[in-house]
């Protein structure tokens, strides 16, 4: 009677005739874990974008503005070209940073928040709405660089006109009011970020409310910009890099 072919033996090492390990699966982890470059950007956008408007404010003398006189602002203006220039620059690529951020904000949070809860989408919502207030702000500043060169013949109207969007616009930062909110709800009611980052968040959600219902709302840039740095720095440092697990010989 015929017996069955033996089955193949199992490789084993050709040194200790131990069976090789086996790679065990990847450790469980979030989808954003070991990306720390969309916190970063938030961290970048705060002070660069507030030291950048702050810079480049000065373009005209107080003297003008107190005169209201479009024409001696135009003569304020003149030669005010590296501003105009700096300016534009500086709102671009903040407007960029802060995209970058508020998409990875939202990642961030959905993974953490009820399925199909507000949080996510509100707190990105706020940082691009920030983003866009910069890149409209600096819209005009092509159009303003060529009407304040050294003998530009420029409409002085027109040339008040832009001044006062180039002093306003994208300096709206309150739209910021919104993620600190949503990120304090997110860590103090749910725990999906850490208790200091979302009571931080609480405290200048409320200093960005108060820029916004009084005639102070520029100043939102110096709360929100420290939101972006404060709490862009505190979720890089949170993210941390997957590690892989091996299985032990049998």
């Amino acid at each position: 009677m015929a017996h069955p072919a033996p089955l193949p033996p199992t490789p084993s090492s050709p040194r200790t005739g131990a069976r090789p390990a086996s790679p065990g699966p990847l450790a469980p982890t979030h989808p954003d874990r070991g990306r720390r470059g969309w916190a970063l950007c938030g961290a970048v956008a705060g002070p660069l974008g507030a030291v950048g408007l702050f810079g480049t404010a000065g373009i005209y003398t107080q003297e003008a503005w107190e005169a209201a006189d479009n024409a001696e602002m135009a003569r304020s203006v003149s030669g005010s070209t590296t501003l105009v220039w700096a300016h534009q620059a500086v709102a671009a690529v903040t407007a960029g940073l802060l995209v970058v951020f508020a998409v990875g904000l939202y990642r961030y949070l959905a993974v953490r928040e009820p399925a199909h809860g507000l949080v996510p989408g509100v707190a990105s919502a706020g940082v691009l709405l920030t983003a866009v207030a910069l890149f409209l702000g600096a819209g005009l500043d092509t159009e303003l660089w060529w009407s304040v060169r050294h003998g530009a013949a420029a409409d002085p109207d027109t040339v008040g006109a832009m001044v006062s969007h180039y002093g306003a616009v994208p300096w709206l930062w309150g739209g910021l009011t919104l993620s600190a909110a949503a990120v304090a709800v997110a860590g103090l009611v749910r725990g999906s970020v850490g208790r200091v980052t979302a009571t931080g968040s609480a405290v200048l959600a409320f200093l960005l409310a108060a820029t916004q219902v009084g005639p102070v709302q520029y100043i939102a840039v110096l709360p929100g910009a420290l939101w972006l740095l404060a709490t862009g720095t505190a979720l890089a440092r949170h993210t941390t890099a997957p590690k892989r697990t091996v299985g032990t010989a049998h």
